[in-house]
């Protein structure tokens, strides 16, 4: 399942180092991409060019407060994810509070960085999140499988299990999805992997993939669905670096 993408891996680093400014380029689209498709795929209405204005500190006409600071808020949170990869710390229960934190900052600051105190139903899943008590025990055991059981993992199955049982236990009221997204992001950085999008025009296919995940305990959905947009995000380096 991962030979392709390890021969990629491959290609990738033997282009490197990668010139400075075709360097900068390359994350500057991606971080435009990423934090566009990671909010669409939550309901902001901002377009890719409207996204790209608002990261510049425009403020869009006809759009909510809410949304402009989803995009700012999310430039933040991917700013702080490639601060813990340049920095190599261990994963932590408080890097995912502080990345939530980043999600929700100016939005809903009574909760960000918090786990949930209420029950809550993701709408449209088969899959009901634990209950609240529950959600502190459910976060030590992720990190607990994340340090022992995980290690033996490819780093991408790895970076997509944290995503599924992250989102299976669903540990803040909101934000959920885009903490999860950077998670997954995280952890294949940190593993030498360029980030993925996953982009809006496959939401169903992404929401339908992880709660069979979660009912079913099959991941081959979204595992492949991972490995479709890393693909893509490889094919855009060999691209540029032909």
């Amino acid at each position: 399942m991962f030979e392709q993408i390890d021969e990629m891996k491959k290609r990738l680093d033997h282009l490197r180092p990668i010139p400075k400014h075709t360097l900068k380029s390359i994350r500057e689209h991606l971080l435009l991409d990423w934090t566009y498709n990671s909010n669409a795929i939550e309901g902001n209405t901002l377009t890719l060019s409207e996204t790209k204005v608002a990261l510049e500190g425009v403020t869009i006409g006809g759009k909510t407060l809410r949304e402009h600071l989803e995009v700012i808020n999310h430039k933040e949170a991917i700013l702080y994810v490639e601060d813990i990869v340049r920095k190599k710390e261990s994963f932590s229960e408080r890097q995912i509070k502080n990345i939530h934190r980043l999600i929700l900052k100016g939005i809903d600051d009574e909760n960000a960085g918090a786990y949930r105190k209420e029950n809550v139903v993701i709408s449209g899943a088969q899959h009901i999140p634990p209950d609240a008590l529950q959600v502190t025990i459910q976060m030590e055991k992720l990190v607990s499988m994340y340090e022992n059981e995980w290690q033996s993992l490819h780093p991408v199955d790895r970076a997509a299990y944290l995503h599924i049982i992250f989102v299976k236990i669903h540990p803040f009221i909101d934000g959920n999805g885009r903490t999860a997204r950077l998670l997954l992001n995280l952890e294949l950085m940190k593993n030498g992997y360029p980030p993925i999008i996953i982009e809006k025009k496959r939401r169903v296919e992404y929401y339908e993939s992880l709660d069979k995940a979660h009912t079913t305990e099959d991941t081959d959905d979204f595992r492949q669905l991972v490995l479709d947009a890393l693909n893509k995000t490889f094919e855009l380096y060999f691209k540029v670096l032909k």
